[in-house]
């Protein structure tokens, strides 16, 4: 492992970082570490694996996330998502909702110190590559930071040696998972005090990060910053710290030619829509394949219109993946127009919308 492995990562979110937003992402930020939605090992060991684990080659590095609280059965969902290719397996310990505190995974698990190092031991006794683990600084309203450095700790004892800290509490009664995501406080200062008492392991931050200057030193004081909202709202973020990025990781600005953005947009899109065609021939819902693509251009002439074709099922059903290439030159373009025009019928059919 290098310094720069977890420099820039793309953070696991449910029903948002599904292999197609990862194959996006990816075209914008090829140094990006990117994630999985959490997988329970219910879903894995018992459910169709093959659509839990699919991914193109293009996403590595590429980290699976598990939830679950056996180590027998995490150790064998590690193993399955080892064999498909993953470059790291992530336990998840920081999610607040009731539906994993029902199954005693998630962010309650940092209540169990013991039984995470458990559950770690045999992920790493299991797979060949880094297992590692995702959490909060606390649960409810204790905010004393001895209790995450214990359970870090623990952790960095059973061998684990990086830390993806959400940088606010998880409060498991009374907040909802959007809440959880928004209200407790954010404490960075704790998260760098990790770094302080455990120098050895990978600290990469996680939590309101929206700011490209802001993520910039974090990355130069911890060992990466890892986005989530930021990412899915205005993945142009993703690109604009993948070019600031050293060739060897650093912060520090990378001399390079003057960036042609107007023609890059367009080879990204270019080489989205040849992947978005190909899935699609396949099988998949257009609008599945293409909602990454919502918060793209944000803040930017034309953005509106570009969010309501991407989010109108008849105009994406009538234009198919085509469509999406007039559109997108028409709001270059123009900007300004109603790009829901009527289109031709896509050659691909319009029964898989």
């Amino acid at each position: 492992m290098t310094m720069a492995d977890w420099r820039l990562c793309v953070a696991p979110m449910i029903d948002v970082t599904d292999r197609h937003c990862r194959y996006f992402h990816r075209l914008l930020a090829p140094r990006a570490r990117l994630y999985t939605e959490m997988i329970t090992t219910g879903a894995l060991l018992h459910g169709d694996a093959a659509r839990h684990l699919d991914f193109d080659a293009a996403e590595h590095p590429v980290a699976l996330q598990l939830g679950g609280s056996d180590p027998d059965a995490l150790a064998r969902s590690a193993r399955l998502g080892a064999d498909w290719g993953y470059d790291e397996i992530n336990l998840n310990c920081g999610c607040p909702s009731e539906r994993v505190q029902s199954g005693a995974f998630g962010a309650c698990l940092m209540a169990e110190p013991q039984l995470v190092a458990d559950c770690v031991r045999a992920m790493q006794e299991a797979v060949p590559v880094p297992v590692t683990v995702k959490h909060r600084l606390g649960l409810d309203y204790d905010e004393s930071y001895d209790f995450v450095r214990d359970f870090v700790g623990v952790l960095y004892e059973a061998g684990c040696r990086v830390f993806i800290a959400h940088a606010r509490n998880a409060v498991l009664k009374g907040l909802s998972p959007k809440d959880n995501r928004e209200k407790p406080p954010l404490r960075y200062a704790e998260v760098l005090r990790l770094k302080q008492d455990f120098p050895d392991a990978r600290i990469v931050l996680n939590g309101g990060l929206s700011d490209p200057e802001d993520c910039l030193d974090w990355m130069r004081r911890l060992d990466g910053v890892m986005l989530g909202r930021a990412a899915w709202h205005h993945p142009d973020i993703l690109a604009v710290l993948d070019r600031r990025m050293g060739q060897q990781g650093d912060a520090s600005p990378v001399a390079t030619e003057p960036l042609d953005e107007a023609a890059w947009a367009d080879d990204v899109l270019q080489r989205f829509l040849a992947y978005v065609t190909r899935q699609h021939a396949a099988g998949e819902p257009l609008h599945v394949l293409v909602r990454s693509l919502l918060g793209w251009r944000s803040g930017r002439p034309g953005a509106r219109q570009w969010r309501r074709l991407l989010s109108d099922p008849k105009a994406l059903r009538a234009g198919g993946p085509e469509g999406l290439r007039r559109a997108w030159d028409a709001l270059v373009s123009g900007g300004d127009q109603d790009l829901r025009a009527e289109a031709p019928t896509s050659s691909l059919g319009q029964s898989r919308i």
